[in-house]
């Protein structure tokens, strides 16, 4: 599991590793259908959570969601032991945490449209820029009016707010066309359908429930449910962009640590580059440089290594290449493709190599020393100590109950926002004789006060010691959480609206 200080990956001509201090470095994994990319996931997972990093990987097919449960010796698992003289393989569990976008096979993850912003709604509605910067006009007008967009029916408020107004704030913010906020609704209608609703709302997550150890130091493991996801590939590859956004912009710069606090697994990576505009992927690949001095690996796993353009390859410096099939021209240019990208070895031939690896070998070359490639090596994976495919769903049920997250994400918010504003539904609250004057800072006397005022309520029935919330004070502390975080975030939204939305409007 653990060699020189680093990730063990099986053996070639001697053992192959990820050195930790490089693991913020990101990665490719790339490979044809079947031919061991997930395998090399998970033992890569395992060995990270192992040595105390936390990794989110998404779970395009269930077969990650193993990693919960030990694995069982099998007879190719016997093989590849002795092949690569293993001794000490032995089945293991790790620290999970089950997640799920639509909240069936996990616990919820939600953001609101808020922090989704303007440019990645757009990009997941398929807007033109006429359509976006409408939108962004409506993002505008809701920050200056104090309006809170949190789910899908806010935003639909907004916007008809917007529509209703086009006349007068064409003034002061450019056309503003009935027609184009019309298209969005009718955006936003599909998004729905799509099952999108479930995803933008409250409480939101918080990213630093992403990083954890356990009592024995090992990472979590964060899999991400994505087989239901993938029935709309533009949702999950915005989704996935919007979270390396918010851990760009919520983690400290920390520099090159000795080893990074979260490993980033992007599965289907080619979902993310797809018809993508060039200043979309410009942005990507400045997060991708970026995101490095936050203490963050990404890694890209998809079939095709010109999946991934060529200046966001640039920034991957290991690499672990599976058996690529070479039929076709385009596919030939993907074997030659994929060879130039690793420091050649004299003892074989790398292209041909591509096309002959066995399932379960791969061509791996990783940094070590001062951050140079290891000369590319054929090299036979070490078999994972959890076991190698899916959860049943008892078991999958009784692992998210027994969560350290159990009760936070899972019973839903819906607190006074732009839509119950724009309709006159929330109330003016009633003056209190016993309550003090307002002192100029009625926002945090009100609002935020009584959110504190509520949490700090909990806090002291629990004075006796830990125990588990009932519902209601689930749903309190979720409503109190999201209203601080979002009361933080409606002082500094002009500064904070999410990192890529911040990045092109330089």
């Amino acid at each position: 599991m653990a060699i020189n200080g680093g990730v063990d990956l099986g053996r070639s001509v001697e053992p192959e590793w990820l050195e930790l201090r490089f693991a913020n470095r990101h990665g490719l994994v790339t490979g044809a259908t079947g031919t061991g990319k997930t395998v090399s996931l998970q033992v890569m997972a395992e060995g990270l959570a192992a040595a105390g990093v936390s990794v989110f990987a998404a779970d395009v097919k269930g077969d990650l969601s193993g990693i919960a449960a030990p694995g069982t010796r099998k007879d190719w698992i016997d093989a590849r032991c002795r092949a690569i003289g293993l001794d000490d393989w032995a089945p293991k569990t790790f620290p999970v945490v089950f997640w799920d976008l639509f909240g069936e096979q996990g616990h919820p993850i939600r953001a609101t449209v808020s922090e989704m912003g303007p440019l990645l709604l757009s990009r997941l509605m398929g807007l033109n820029d006429t359509q976006e910067g409408v939108l962004a006009i409506v993002f505008k007008l809701a920050d200056e009016e104090g309006l809170l967009l949190l789910d899908l029916k806010d935003l639909r408020a907004a916007l008809a707010h917007v529509a209703e107004r086009a006349d007068q704030l064409t003034v002061d913010y450019g056309n503003v066309s009935k027609a184009s906020v019309g298209a969005i609704q009718r955006q936003l209608l599909v998004l729905e359908q799509q099952g999108a609703v479930h995803f933008f709302g409250e409480p939101a997550l918080a990213v630093a429930d992403l990083i954890a150890t356990d009592a024995q130091g090992r990472g979590t493991v964060n899999v991400l449910a994505a087989d239901r996801l993938m029935a709309n590939p533009r949702l999950y590859a915005t989704f996935l962009l919007w979270l390396l956004s918010e851990l760009f912009e919520e983690l400290p710069e920390v520099g090159d640590l000795d080893r990074p606090k979260l490993v980033f697994f992007f599965d289907e990576a080619h979902l993310l580059f797809d018809e993508a505009p060039p200043a979309l992927l410009a942005k990507i690949e400045q997060v991708v440089r970026l995101i490095r001095s936050k203490g963050v690996g990404v890694w890209f796993v998809t079939q095709n290594p010109l999946d991934v353009p060529d200046s966001v390859s640039a920034q991957l410096g290991n690499r672990i290449q599976h058996a690529l099939r070479a039929f076709t021209p385009r596919e030939q240019k993907a074997v030659r493709a994929a060879a130039e990208t690793f420091r050649p070895n004299p003892a074989f031939s790398t292209e041909a190599a591509i096309t002959e690896l066995a399932v379960g070998e791969a061509l791996v070359s990783m940094l070590h020393g001062k951050g140079v490639p290891s000369i590319v090596q054929r090299t036979l994976i070490r078999p994972p100590e959890a076991r190698v495919g899916p959860l049943t769903p008892a078991e999958r049920t009784a692992a998210v109950a027994a969560s350290r997250l159990a009760g936070r994400y899972d019973v839903t918010v819906d607190r006074p926002s732009a839509w119950e504003k724009l309709r006159g539904k929330v109330a003016a609250p009633a003056p209190s004789e016993s309550a003090p004057a307002p002192s100029g800072g009625g926002f945090f006397d009100g609002m935020l006060g009584g959110v504190l005022s509520s949490v700090g309520g909990l806090a002291s029935r629990r004075v006796g010691g830990p125990r588990s919330q009932t519902l209601g004070e689930a749903i309190l502390t979720s409503a109190a959480r999201s209203a601080a975080s979002a009361a933080g975030r409606q002082i500094t939204n002009a500064l904070v609206r999410g990192v890529l939305g911040s990045l092109l409007k330089r």
